[in-house]
């Protein structure tokens, strides 16, 4: 693998400058201004659980990973992207399970345990040795959106069992799954509104994932608010 080569799969790019993505680079400061406000309500509210410090020094490293991502724009820079945002997205998953769910720590033993043995399978299948010519890759019809469809049925799932449930914080969970579907959208129609747009809507993915980052947070910890008041 060539950690070096460029990649470039958004509008606003147009060369290998460091700064051909201007927009997608200052838009993410939305995921660091969402940690701050989640360090600052976590800090006055007096919660010191590392899970939440955790969730929240994921999203810093998202802004910061993705800001390397959209300037960089090379293969190692897009795990920098990437790698946060998953670690973000599996350990909410386990944590909301817990703290929102109620899920005993052994049934989120086993979910983790199934959970990596199957991408373990799919890493090792999709890995082994091809002797044949390769096929000249396809065009993504969704722009690559569809990696996100895991995030989706997870958020999917967890607003409609906090609305099952009348949980306090189902309508923070509400917004941040509409605001998600929203922003997904605008990042599957980038590259195909370029001609109309040329800045592309890779910009409002950034903004309003970081809104929804912040919903998320904020929601759990209001959650533990909520379970250690006296």
């Amino acid at each position: 693998m060539d950690w070096f080569a460029p990649v470039d799969i958004y509008c606003e790019r147009t060369d290998s400058r460091l700064w051909s993505e201007p927009l997608n680079a200052v838009s993410n400061l939305a995921f660091i201004l969402a940690a701050l406000w989640g360090a600052f309500e976590a800090r006055k509210r007096g919660i010191t659980r590392f899970s939440v410090w955790l969730l929240i020094g994921l999203a810093f490293c998202i802004g910061v990973g993705s800001f390397l991502f959209h300037t960089f724009a090379t293969v190692w820079a897009s795990f920098a992207d990437t790698v946060p945002i998953w670690t973000f997205v599996a350990a909410y998953a386990l944590i909301s399970m817990a703290l929102i769910g109620g899920a005993p720590p052994r049934r989120i033993a086993v979910i983790v345990i199934v959970a990596v043995a199957l991408v373990t399978v799919l890493w090792l299948a999709n890995d082994s040795p091809d002797t044949s010519a390769p096929a000249a890759p396809e065009p993504s019809r969704f722009n690559g959106s569809e990696q996100y469809l895991p995030a989706v049925i997870a958020m999917l799932i967890f607003t409609a069992v906090t609305h099952l449930r009348a949980h306090p914080i189902r309508w923070w969970f509400t917004a941040a799954t509409v605001t998600f579907f929203i922003s997904l959208t605008l990042r599957t129609f980038d590259m195909a509104l370029c001609d109309v747009w040329p800045y592309g809507t890779h910009v409002f993915w950034h903004l309003l994932n970081g809104s929804m980052i912040a919903l998320l947070l904020q929601a759990l910890i209001r959650q533990i608010t909520r379970t250690t008041a006296p």
